[in-house]
């Protein structure tokens, strides 16, 4: 079969639908360490219609497809394992509707974060689910994804209210509905969210908007020590203080940083914290608490910024970190890993993963949404390098396996795809015969996205 030339017969636009080296390369692989896999075509669709041919055609003749979007996945689950079809949606862009009195938008899957926050703050709202990376909300809620806001508003699991979604025969189906609350049938809505592109292709979403708050202050504070910073978020955790974002980064992260935004931070580890309220009274009482918080446990600098400009190149400065750190070693790849504890374990478990760490002889360096319990070491890694990448992932189990005796997960945020999956079965052994019956329910000749996840 001449798959380019059937799949034209759907989409008969030679611009989008291509075997290009260029289009193939970009589609074959993700940011990190994992092998490229190329698709044999890549499509760009721009409808639900588009999708739901494409889908048909492939499950009658058994052709894998894979989802993408942005192309910023960390665990592999944009990479084709099996070729095949490469289904870009990043051209469907468009922000159907903005619903300011429900505080609530409809948006394509391709609209990328940024975008949909530039228009709804035209409305004087904001969509807060930040992952650091300008992703598409489509793959964000394909990945579950949270990130810095996430300790005060939820993942994007949260933040979904309805999706349309094309299933693997082509089938077009609607879940959930505007309402922003509903106790009739089972919550499908949620099951699609996170689940990678390995139960359906998500075309159309009906998000949550919040108010812009209208007073904010961000705070970068200095600590001796990465335990001390730790302890400190843990402590404002557990004093109720209404954090919006609670980010840890370690003095490695720190020098990149300087390097790559030309700031020049204490080369010591860092808590960057952020406030808002609907006035500097409603914050001041938490902020001072976090003050004296962070000075019990050695903070040796307390930097509050309002000044918007400010407060934006501090953010821009921790979102920019993996990137940092790649550009301090070109050529190599990232390597991240991703797991998530209950607030009240998480000093103790980011003492074993330092410990594990140092005793893996690797450089890298340790961020982390610690509000939430949500911490990354991650290395720059030579993909042909056998040995390097075994004493990462030797790295990884260990930190994996503590996070799961204290009743955490193997994946915080970023998904299973690839990586993760040997973990899937430590964590929910007892489930995943149900997890591979509902697979084989909705995509029964097993095209979605192969190989992740399960």
């Amino acid at each position: 079969m001449d798959l380019q030339a059937e799949l034209l017969r759907l989409v008969p636009d030679e611009g989008r639908v291509t075997a290009s080296e260029a289009a193939l390369e970009g589609h074959g692989q993700d940011l990190t360490y994992n092998a490229r896999r190329d698709p044999d075509v890549v499509v760009y669709a721009t409808s639900t219609d588009e999708v739901s041919k494409v889908l048909a055609f492939a499950n009658e003749h058994g052709i894998p497809v894979t989802p993408f979007g942005a192309g910023t996945s960390l665990e592999g689950g944009v990479i084709p394992l099996q070729g095949g079809i490469s289904l870009d949606v990043s051209r469907m862009d468009r922000i159907v509707e903005l619903r300011p009195e429900d505080m609530q938008a409809v948006v394509q899957p391709g609209v990328r974060r940024s975008q949909l926050e530039r228009a709804a703050g035209e409305q004087g709202l904001w969509f807060p689910v930040d992952p650091g990376a300008d992703a598409t909300l489509g793959g964000m809620a394909a990945t579950g994804a949270s990130g810095t806001t996430t300790v005060r508003y939820g993942a994007m699991r949260q933040q979904v209210l309805a999706l349309e979604v094309v299933l693997a025969g082509g089938e077009v189906i609607r879940t959930g509905s505007r309402a922003v609350k509903s106790s009739a049938g089972y919550n499908l809505t949620g099951l699609f969210v996170g689940s990678e592109g390995t139960l359906g292709v998500i075309t159309e979403l009906t998000l949550r908007l919040y108010g812009i708050p209208d007073y904010v202050v961000a705070v970068r504070a200095a600590f001796p020590s990465p335990e001390a910073a730790c302890d400190a978020a843990a402590a404002m955790a557990a004093a109720g203080i209404m954090l919006t974002r609670c980010e840890l980064v370690d003095s490695s992260s720190i020098v990149s940083m300087n390097m790559f935004a030309g700031t020049d931070y204490p080369a010591t580890p860092h808590l960057w914290l952020e406030f808002s309220g609907g006035s500097e009274t409603s914050v001041a009482g938490d902020l001072a608490t976090a003050r004296e918080l962070a000075e019990g446990e050695g903070c040796e600098e307390f930097q509050a910024e309002t000044d918007a400009t400010a407060r934006a190149k501090l953010w821009e400065a921790r979102h920019n970190s993996l990137l940092a750190a790649m550009a301090r070693a070109p050529g190599l790849r990232a390597y991240a890993t991703d797991v998530c504890v209950p607030v009240s374990q998480l000093p103790e478990a980011f003492r074993v993963g330092r410990k594990l760490l140092e005793e893996c002889g690797l450089a890298g360096g340790i961020v982390g949404h610690v509000g939430d319990g949500n911490y990354h070491i991650g290395f720059l890694v030579d993909p042909s390098d056998d040995e390097m990448i075994a004493r990462a992932k030797t790295l990884n189990a260990g930190i994996v396996a503590d996070a799961l005796a204290r009743g955490g997960t193997c994946t915080g945020e970023h998904g299973v795809g690839i990586g993760k999956k040997p973990f899937l079965e430590q964590e929910h052994g007892d489930t995943l015969p149900l997890m591979r019956g509902i697979k084989q329910l909705l995509d029964p000749n097993g095209i979605l996205n192969p190989g992740k996840v399960l």
